[in-house]
């Protein structure tokens, strides 16, 4: 997998997401949630999970 820079994603981001993952997993709804609260996409939010080696869990989508 390419390696996302970090430089996309703000800094906030980056440490709202690793506050909120628990043992490097963080849930679909709690991502949804965080990019809501920070008001950023949740792409960014995913692209953090990506530069954190942070894995999705409980997908809503069914894509993880």
């Amino acid at each position: 997998m390419k390696q996302k820079e970090n430089n996309s994603v703000e800094p906030k981001v980056l440490e709202a997401v690793k506050q909120a993952a628990v043992e490097g997993r963080l849930t679909c709804t709690a991502a949804r949630e965080l990019a809501r609260e920070l008001n950023v996409p949740v792409r960014m939010v995913g692209t953090a999970c990506d530069i954190l080696g942070i894995k999705i869990k409980a997908c809503e989508l069914g894509c993880f």
